[in-house]
This record gives structure tokens, sequence and C-alpha cells, in this order.
């Protein structure tokens, strides 16, 4: 069975995958583009608000003048890792919802 069209003519797994693959602007783009696919919008808020919060505390470690540099090393191995799992798993067609940002990007997708 091959995987439902999303609206930009993508499998959903591949749309998902792109979502996180491009990081924050990946996210905002199928945003903008999908209309039709929970699955993609799903994947695109959680990539945008959890892309969006590292890049956060990245500009905040920079005000911390002694454990800056570590956080922000520690922040970035995080970003790192989180990355590459829901690139894996949403190209697997999976809908791992990561904590407080999953539930958050549920929450909005009832709004869209």
């Amino acid at each position: 069975m091959s995987p439902m069209k999303s609206s930009s003519g993508l499998d959903e797994n591949i749309a998902g995958m792109l979502c996180y693959l491009f990081t924050f602007v990946g996210g905002i783009v199928f945003l903008a583009v999908e209309k039709r696919s929970r699955f993609v919008l799903f994947h695109a808020l959680q990539s945008v608000t959890v892309f969006g919060i590292i890049m956060v505390g990245h500009v905040l470690c920079a005000f911390l003048p002694l454990f800056g540099p570590l956080l922000a090393s520690l922040l970035s191995l995080l970003g790192v890792v989180i990355w590459l799992l829901m690139v894996v798993t949403s190209l697997q067609g999976k809908w791992l919802k990561l904590p407080w940002v999953g539930d958050f990007a549920e929450k909005q997708m009832r709004h869209l």
C-alpha cells in the first residue's frame, strides 16, 4: 500500500521528513503549502516549534558568559539528536510526539 499524497503532491512520509530535514524553514514551507494532510501539518508544526525553541535557546546562551558556550554545545547536540530521530521516524510514517512540543502541535492543529 502506498502512502497518502499531501497537497504538495509528495507522499506524506516524504513531506513529513522534509519538514525536519530543512528544520525551521522546512516546517514553515509546509505550513504554508499543505492543506489536507494532518500528518504533514503535525510534523510541520512540531518542526517549527522545536527548532524555534532551539534557536531561541542558542540566542539566550550568548548572554551567559561562563556557561553559555557549554550550554550552547549541549543544545546543539540535543538538536542534532532530535533532528535525526524525527527525520527517520517521519520517513517511516510514524507520528512521534516530542514531549510538550507534540502536545502543543496537536492543540494548534485544531485551529487550522
